[in-house]
C-alpha cells in the first residue's frame, strides 16, 4: 500500500511517500530522520494526544489532555472514560485525574479550578 503524508515533525513540512514492503515501510521525500520515524509510525500504529474537557462536580468545565500519545484506535474508548469523570475541585494544572486511562497514559488537568 502506498500513501502520501505531509510531515508535521518540523516546520519544513516535507511531502513524504510511504510504501509497505516485505521488509517494513519504505519512506521517501524526508529531509531528516524525524520524517521517516513519523511516517513509519503513521503507517504501522498511529497515535494522538487526546484533548478534551470534563465537567467538575460544581458544574464548571475543565480542560484536560493525555500526558502521552494514545493509539488512534483507542481514542473513542478514552473519550468514553473521560465523559464519566467528574473531578471535585480544587484541581491544579498537571494534576492526574485518571491514571492509566490507556496503557501507561494518564489524563491530566490543563487548567485550574
Amino acid at each position: 500500500m502506498k500513501r502520501n503524508f505531509v510531515c508535521i515533525e518540523c516546520p519544513r513540512g516535507c511531502e513524504l511517500t510511504a510504501e509497505t514492503t516485505q521488509n517494513g515501510v519504505n519512506v521517501t521525500g524526508n529531509f531528516c530522520p524525524r520524517g521517516e520515524r513519523y511516517t513509519e509510525a503513521e503507517m504501522t500504529c498511529p497515535r494522538r494526544i487526546v484533548t478534551s474537557t470534563v465537567r467538575l462536580t460544581d458544574g464548571r468545565m475543565l480542560s484536560v489532555k493525555t500526558d502521552g500519545e494514545v493509539k488512534k484506535e483507542d481514542i473513542f474508548v478514552v473519550m468514553q472514560k473521560i465523559k464519566k469523570l467528574h473531578p471535585t475541585p480544587p484541581v491544579c494544572i498537571g494534576n492526574i485525574l485518571e491514571e492509566h486511562i490507556s496503557e501507561n497514559i494518564n489524563l491530566i488537568a490543563t487548567g485550574n479550578a
